[in-house]
């Protein structure tokens, strides 16, 4: 009955839509919203003296490093390089729902995949206060943001961190891929680490259940465990590949996600690491992170004893070749229509 009558009042508000008052004042306000606004710079007042905010001090510190990835990709071993590194403070995912600062809402459990980890919440312990700032939203709404973007708490919240450190600030985020140009233009002297991870890999890491989630049944069985159709949903406005209504596929959806996450780091961050690279070089990677931080890299051996590796190349035993490249080349073909395409030759340097 409730099924019913919702499918009845979803009809009656598309009838409404339809009609053409109503339609043409959405599409009066749609052009009226979409005008572009002039490029105008905040210049002093004749009559206002601004008085300094110690904030903007925080936002323009050149030591803050932020760390971009996907979940699942090796993001966790990223930042427990950086916690085992002296006069370094690392903020593991601080947008997670789980909240670390809150002890009643964090919780004792830990990953069991997330090797060498005993904790998550360590550096939070005395950050109670971050409560006041924190929106459990952000978690699956407004994913991507322009540097225009309007989220002053938020600018806050990540201020609140860098201010507590101990030592050099690093905040490891599986949530900023997307709002990158918001991170970059109001943090501006900051360094940007984008890690990624061979998507097919990814995937399978993804998944929970093989045996229910296979190959030939998962377009069914998929259960959503890393965000995924909460990313999707709310990326759609702005990428539609991503609609589950014109990509009913997962496979696709996150490999679309994924590549649309990896254009983003390569557009906006620093340094681009690949997991691959860091697990099977370790020491020539980290030299060259560090370098790129100007840290010292004395205690390079101690590091990389840390790095434990899983199985290369495990998505070989979910499926082969043919069928992961069949639907690759789909999206690729699909981005290709949607975005600007870069001649593969000038790509390769």
């Amino acid at each position: 009955m409730k099924t019913t009558l919702k499918n009845l009042a979803v009809k009656i508000t598309a009838k409404l839509l339809q009609q053409p008052t109503i339609e043409q004042q959405l599409n009066d306000n749609n052009i009226q919203l979409s005008q572009s606004l002039p490029e105008l710079t905040n210049i002093a007042s004749p009559y206002f003296q601004l008085a300094s905010d110690s904030n903007a001090a925080t936002s323009e510190r050149d030591d803050i490093v932020f760390i971009t990835s996907r979940f699942r990709s090796g993001s966790t071993l990223l930042w427990n390089l950086f916690r085992k590194t002296p006069h370094c403070t690392a903020y593991y995912e601080p947008f997670n729902e789980r909240q670390w600062f809150n002890k009643k809402m964090r919780g004792g459990n830990v990953d069991t995949t997330h090797r060498g980890v005993e904790d998550y919440w360590a550096e939070y312990d005395n950050l109670s206060a971050l409560s006041q700032t924190y929106d459990e939203d952000w978690i699956r709404n407004a994913l991507c943001m322009s540097k225009h973007s309007w989220d002053p708490q938020m600018k806050r919240y990540i201020e609140q961190m860098v201010e507590a450190a101990p030592g050099r600030p690093i905040l490891q985020f599986n949530r900023i891929d997307f709002r990158l140009p918001w991170i970059k233009h109001h943090f501006p002297n900051a360094k940007i680490l984008h890690l990624y991870r061979h998507p097919r890999d990814q995937w399978c890491s993804f998944l929970t259940d093989h045996q229910v989630m296979n190959k030939d049944d998962v377009m069914h069985t998929y259960q959503d465990a890393f965000y995924l159709d909460v990313w999707c949903r709310d990326l759609a406005k702005h990428y539609p590949v991503l609609d589950k209504r014109n990509t009913p596929h997962p496979y696709q959806r996150f490999y679309y996600l994924w590549k649309l996450s990896y254009l983003h780091g390569l557009a906006f961050s620093d340094l681009n690491l690949s997991f691959e690279n860091l697990t099977t070089t370790p020491k020539q990677v980290i030299t060259n992170v560090f370098d790129t931080l100007n840290m010292n890299t004395q205690d390079l051996d101690a590091l990389v004893d840390v790095i434990k590796a899983p199985p290369p190349e495990r998505w070989r035993k979910y499926a082969d070749e043919s069928w992961f490249a069949l639907h690759e080349n789909i999206c690729e073909k699909n981005l290709s229509l949607m975005l600007k395409e870069q001649p593969i030759t000038d790509q390769i340097q």
